[in-house]
């Protein structure tokens, strides 16, 4: 069934069910905090919320009104190659460079995700579209997304994505 699109988002996709159901981390309380103190409190979005602190846009992301993150989960960061990480780690620039590339303006509502194109914080393009109930972003899913936190929307995805060179 679609995702509902009324006064209060409801989050879909199969990997919500491994948020926490109370507590820090949980929908509810996302819902009350500004997004990248919402992304620290996740258990499933801790090397997000590192690569953040890092490349220093924690206070851009939570003093931004109406966002949405595209946020791979810390499964997507491990997928990633030794090589990349080492790559990123070493280069703030350019790890900001790829986390803004997750960030777009407005609030996306999926009905917005089932095809078309979002321009991203970095200036590149982001494909998305909607097949069979499963949403794309490039060539990421998403896991679990339409999570409300108090100044954006959160999409978790299964892979970092990368702004083409």
């Amino acid at each position: 069934e679609a995702p509902s699109e009324g006064a209060v988002a409801v989050p879909f996709g199969p990997g919500c069910r491994q948020l926490p159901q109370t507590g820090p981390g949980s929908p509810a309380e996302i819902a009350k905090e500004k997004v990248a103190t919402a992304v620290e409190q996740s258990p499933l979005l801790s090397q997000l919320a590192e690569a953040l602190k890092k490349s220093e846009l924690v206070d851009q992301l939570n003093s931004a009104e109406g966002i949405t993150v595209f946020a791979p989960t810390n499964e997507a960061f491990s997928a990633l190659s030794q090589d990349v990480k080492d790559k990123l780690n070493a280069d703030p620039a350019q790890l900001k460079k790829v986390l803004s590339y997750h960030v777009v303006s407005g609030k996306v509502k999926p009905s917005e995700l089932q095809s078309g194109s979002l321009e991203t914080l970095e200036g590149g393009k982001l494909t998305v579209k909607q097949e069979n109930g499963d949403y794309t972003v490039n060539d990421a899913k998403v896991v679990c997304g339409n999570l409300p936190t108090a100044n954006a929307v959160v999409y978790l995805i299964d892979k970092v994505l990368v702004p083409p060179q």
